[in-house]
């Protein structure tokens, strides 16, 4: 009998174990590959040298709002910006160029980009970027309230049957969490060349209530913002014929909702 109970013991706790990875990975809602073509040895030297410099650490992850910014970067921030899915990082690389006193935080699950980002800053200053290669929502859940000035979504993945839409990232429920981290007339960009995802975001986040979309007319989501620099994934959608949404929203002051 206790050797029955030993075994429904061990079959039990396997089950937990199992149950609990299987939450985690839903947590982290990355859908596809996390690595394409093989890297070459300078970026694999990137990944093994710089990823575990700049990566946050896991342990700091947990969804309770309390990622300590000021033990994440040595101070606390002024400003802060946050890229979901950066690709290969062309646009981060830039903003950390044009405005070097704010501090960013980048998230990238798959491998080929996260490579080419950290090969492209690895002999720039860094010292005010933190990165994940995993879902960007670990990070946003363990934020802090109203941390955040600006929010970049550029270009995700459209998901184009109807049965995978809920895994678009402009979603009421991520909008819900965008919301929290962002500081009052904080700014969030979404852009994308794909015409029904681009009706998806500007209808998912208008309705939300807690973001103003100031386009007054179609030459306003046409024209990208100021200083603006197309990353080589636009630029081949551009030369396919594909034309560019840029949706700048603006979060709304809590007082006034």
């Amino acid at each position: 009998m206790a050797d029955f109970h030993g075994k429904n013991l061990t079959l039990w706790m396997r089950c937990a174990v199992n149950l609990a990875e299987l939450s985690e990975q839903r947590k982290r809602r990355v859908y596809g590959r996390r690595q394409g073509r093989p890297l070459h040895a300078s970026r694999q030297e990137a990944i093994d040298n710089l990823l575990p410099v700049l990566e946050i650490p896991r342990d700091m992850l947990f969804e309770d709002k309390k990622l300590s910014l000021e033990k994440l970067f040595g101070v606390t921030p002024k400003k802060l910006h946050v890229e979901i899915g950066f690709g290969s990082g062309e646009h981060l690389d830039l903003l950390m160029e044009s405005h070097p006193d704010d501090f960013f935080i980048g998230a990238e699950p798959y491998i080929n980009g996260m490579s080419a980002f950290l090969k492209t800053i690895e002999n720039k200053p860094h010292d005010h970027v933190r990165v994940l290669m995993d879902d960007a929502l670990l990070i946003l859940n363990s934020l802090p309230d109203s941390c955040v000035d600006f929010i970049y979504v550029l270009n995700p993945d459209p998901w184009p049957k109807s049965r995978h839409h809920k895994r678009r990232i402009i979603s009421q429920e991520n909008l819900n969490v965008f919301a929290r981290v962002m500081k009052n007339n904080a700014q969030l960009l979404e852009t994308t060349d794909v015409d029904d995802l681009a009706e998806w975001m500007v209808t998912q986040t208008i309705n939300h209530g807690a973001f103003e979309w100031h386009a007054q007319s179609a030459q306003d989501w046409k024209t990208p913002p100021p200083n603006w620099s197309a990353t080589r994934y636009e630029s081949k959608g551009q030369q396919a014929g594909r034309s560019q949404t840029y949706l700048l929203f603006t979060r709304k002051a809590r007082e006034s909702l």
